[in-house]
């Protein structure tokens, strides 16, 4: 399941991933996280939601608040086959969609990276 996840967050524009708290897949994008894999078992999943999805989640059985996270509305389902497979793919992309919206335009992904420019010459026009 582990890897189906993955697979899930990595189509993901701008997705990156990285191992933290020991045995914690992290998945981000523009430095935040959107969804954490617990790579022991039972394989955990955690993510961002709205308050409404939240409250709706957690009156679920095998959902709960996410541990040191539940105030910023992050839900973790307890055992990776508590929900259906499209129905977790389309809570990870709409955690990705929250946490892209949260990121400054510069940080989202296929935001314009563009430096300083140069002034332009203009030529002097001639007169008649």
């Amino acid at each position: 399941m582990i890897e189906v996840i993955r697979r899930m967050c990595r189509a993901l524009p701008g997705s990156t991933e990285d191992v933290k708290w020991g045995a914690d897949l992290v998945f981000s994008v523009g430095g935040k996280m959107f969804t954490v894999v617990c790579l022991d078992p039972p394989h955990t999943v955690a993510f961002k939601c709205t308050p409404d999805t939240f409250a709706e989640l957690v009156e679920r059985d095998g959902i709960i608040p996410a541990p040191y996270l539940a105030r910023a509305m992050w839900v973790q389902e307890r055992a990776a086959d508590v929900l259906e497979r499209r129905e977790l793919q389309e809570l990870i992309k709409a955690s990705y969609e929250l946490v892209v919206a949260g990121l400054p335009k510069s940080k989202r992904p296929g935001a314009a990276r563009t430096g300083p420019t140069k002034p332009t010459k203009s030529k002097p026009k001639k007169r008649k």
